[in-house]
């Protein structure tokens, strides 16, 4: 179990930092599209998008949030244009709340750190709860610096948060307008929802279909291999016995064996169909007659009229010839018969001749 959980962990490991790699690469090659909304004071949103190469462009278009989906709904080009794309949105000044911070000049490099520790006193929320930034520092007399800080509710921005994940927006950007006559506006939040490629391909899905493809492709061509190598090695050790029978009957050709002598090998070896009857006949009593008999190979079928059928299995077993006797058919009786009809099978003893 434990090793099942290793393992189960260690590809949800691969897969993701995969598809990291696979979202770093794209991200270099392949810049989303920049949609721009503002925010009104009557809650109203404008939607504008920068125009793309190649891309017909679009009109602007105005809508609510309810329910994190925009009402009304936004036209098919628009929903086209928002996946996959970086929602820009600046906040109307009434969400916002500012205040002018000044600083020793040599605090520039730290200038996060100490409005951090100050966010509990320049606004009604706690950090955890604040979307905050800060201005780029100005110089001011004696020595010092000045940031504008622009803060609001992050509860503020989940209907954006909402928006973007309903749209597939890859990531989202929220800012506070800027502030007496700066050249940029502030940044509230910054975050990626998902990936460039994610938003259009599901990469984990796909790679679990890649890895599991390859792990059935590896299962089945082992196989695959694992039964023709089977099948391959049984030809090989035939082939084998094949060669060394071959090898026994050269040296036995070798040392000397004439025809003549494996002629009366084979004499001795093999039945004579002669032999086999006068052997039956000494074996059946003479209140029994054959009425056909069949030799195949070592095996003797004998098929005749009896008195007693039972007792012929126990005198063919007493016989050197034959041995392992049994019926292979049932024994009939007809009304028209004077006895039993029998089927008796037995295997023959090989031995129908001397050695000299």
């Amino acid at each position: 179990m434990a090793l099942l959980s290793g393992a189960k962990q260690f590809l949800t490991e691969w897969i993701d930092a995969v598809s990291r790699a696979i979202d770093a690469v794209a991200s270099r090659f392949v810049q989303p599209r920049r949609i721009r909304l503002v925010e009104g004071d009557d809650g109203i949103f404008t939607a504008s998008a920068a125009p793309v190469k190649g891309k017909p462009g679009l009109s602007d278009v105005i809508f609510r949030i309810a329910a994190g989906e925009p009402r009304p709904p936004l036209p098919a080009d628009w929903e086209a244009a928002l996946r996959a794309s970086r929602l820009e949105v600046q906040l109307p000044q009434a969400q916002i709340m500012t205040h002018r911070l000044d600083f020793p000049g040599k605090a520039a490099d730290f200038l996060d750190g100490m409005i951090r520790s100050q966010i509990d006193r320049l606004t009604p929320w706690t950090l955890e709860d604040a979307a905050f930034g800060f201005s780029p520092p100005a110089r001011i007399a004696n020595d010092r610096i000045e940031v504008v800080f622009a803060a609001t509710s992050k509860q503020k921005l989940n209907p954006l948060l909402e928006l973007a994940g309903t749209l597939n927006a890859a990531s989202v950007a929220v800012f506070a307008p800027a502030q007496d006559g700066a050249s940029s506006p502030i940044s509230l939040m910054d975050r990626k929802l998902r990936s460039i490629v994610g938003a259009i391909a599901d990469v984990p899905r796909l790679l679990r279909v890649v890895l599991l493809s390859s792990v059935a492709a590896a299962a089945a061509s082992l196989l695959i291999n694992i039964y023709l190598g089977g099948s391959l090695q049984s030809e090989l050790d035939d082939l084998r016995q094949q060669i060394s029978q071959r090898r026994a009957a050269l040296r036995l050709d070798a040392g000397g064996a004439s025809g003549l002598g494996l002629l009366a090998k084979r004499k001795q070896t093999t039945p004579s169909s002669v032999m086999v009857l006068e052997a039956i006949s000494r074996a059946l009593p003479d209140s029994t007659y054959v009425t056909e008999l069949r030799i195949e190979g070592d095996k003797v079928q004998v098929v005749g009229m009896t008195q007693d059928a039972p007792s012929l299995i126990r005198l063919m077993e007493q016989s050197p010839q034959f041995s392992r006797a049994t019926f292979f058919a049932p024994t009939t009786h007809a009304a028209n018969e004077p006895g039993d009809r029998f089927h008796i099978e037995a295997h023959i003893t090989a031995n129908f001749g001397s050695g000299t």
